[in-house]
């Protein structure tokens, strides 16, 4: 059965060209980067040519740029290097951030090592800037940490204006940019951030890979012992036909930008559209005709006996998407995000994520197998 990937924010397919640039890699330069003889000179080599190419793309310096086995890691080097390095005290964040950032705030507030204060988001996931400021102004090292584009809802932060704030109250900011990094140009020459951080299998690159910016005269630690890779910054030997392929990824993804986003638009367009004619009651979580992410869409149907076997239904349709609910029926824990902004838990949440391979015709097939589902009209 053919399969309708619709779940582009777990995780994207890897483009062919970057297969093509990894391979010769795999096969050539098994070197360790660390040796001192050809073939660990090559490797070394191949690893400096790709953070250039990163650190052209986000407009910063190389000697910037850490890669890291994917965003989870480098969310947990930002903060918790920013307490243990920094002298941080006092982090500033909400509740519906990544669990890669709200797992290490809850494990240092639990240590005693700082204060959290959560700034309150409304219905659609937006924050206060007044909240913001005001929690900037209390006395102590502080570090902010929101992330860019929310991954369940796509709502989004105005990434220079709260950069901006940080820096007006001498706050350090770091942006999980996961979700944005290779959708969204991002110009570290203009945005004052501390750290961001990107996962190339977000952008149709490897699994199991990823970067920290970290600004330049932070004197940031290790978060990893155990070696002198990644000049000091990380132990352990590098991935570097990993490493190729994210720098080759990144490439591509920043090729056409605003080409890809219109595309990846008037899909997500055209599924609301659709969606509303055809599934009576249907709504919309997230700010998702405002500052959102152009590749998510997170949809709400009414209570409905099918609901509870939303995604098992599209999944034997061949539909590949995520769920979630604020209650999930059968456990404690739901969707963290969705019972943040207050999303009503007898409803059934879908997440749809798009990616450039997406299409009309594989829209309207969705559609029309949720209306079965709903039992709209004869299977």
């Amino acid at each position: 059965m053919k399969k309708f990937y619709f779940d582009n924010a777990a995780t994207t397919p890897l483009h062919d060209e970057v297969l093509e640039a990894m391979v010769p890699v795999m096969k050539e330069v098994y070197g360790n980067p660390s040796s001192t003889h050809g073939l660990g000179r090559m490797a070394r080599t191949e690893i400096e040519k790709a953070r250039k190419t990163v650190a052209a793309l986000l407009h910063c310096s190389p000697a910037e740029i850490f890669f890291t086995s994917g965003g989870t890691e480098a969310d947990n080097m930002a903060i918790r290097c920013s307490v243990t390095d920094l002298g941080v005290k006092h982090i500033i964040s909400s509740h519906i951030e990544h669990h890669a950032v709200t797992h290490t705030l809850d494990r240092i507030e639990a240590d005693g090592l700082a204060k959290i204060s959560y700034l309150k988001v409304d219905e659609k996931g937006c924050i206060s800037m007044e909240e913001l400021e005001q929690l900037l102004q209390l006395a102590g090292p502080t570090l902010v940490t929101l992330m860019h584009g929310n991954n369940e809802i796509g709502t989004m932060i105005d990434l220079e204006a709260v950069a901006k704030l940080c820096k007006r109250y001498g706050a350090y900011f770091h942006s999980d940019t996961v979700q944005t990094t290779g959708y969204f140009d991002i110009n570290l020459q203009e945005v004052p951030v501390d750290f961001i951080n990107g996962a190339a299998h977000k952008f149709n690159g490897p699994k199991g890979v990823g970067f920290i910016y970290i600004r330049a005269g932070l004197g940031i630690k290790p978060l990893l012992q155990g070696g002198a890779q990644e000049r000091n910054m990380r132990g352990g030997t590098e991935n570097i036909y990993g490493i190729v392929g994210l720098a080759k990824a990144l490439e591509i993804a920043c090729r056409d930008v605003e080409g890809k986003r219109a595309h990846i638009s008037r899909i997500r367009s055209y599924m609301i559209e659709k969606l509303v004619e055809n599934i009576p009651g249907v709504t919309f979580n997230g700010d998702y005709n405002g500052n959102s992410l152009y590749t998510v869409l997170n949809v709400s149907f009414p209570a409905h006996p099918k609901g509870e076997m939303l995604l098992f239904n599209l999944d034997i349709a061949g539909i590949c998407a995520s769920g979630g609910s604020a209650c999930s029926s059968g456990s404690n824990v739901g969707s963290h995000v969705l019972g943040g902004i207050g999303v009503d838990p007898s409803r059934h949440n879908v997440r749809f994520s798009f990616g450039k391979q997406n299409t009309t015709e594989e829209v309207d097939y969705v559609v029309e197998q949720l209306k079965q589902i709903f039992e709209l009209h004869p299977a």
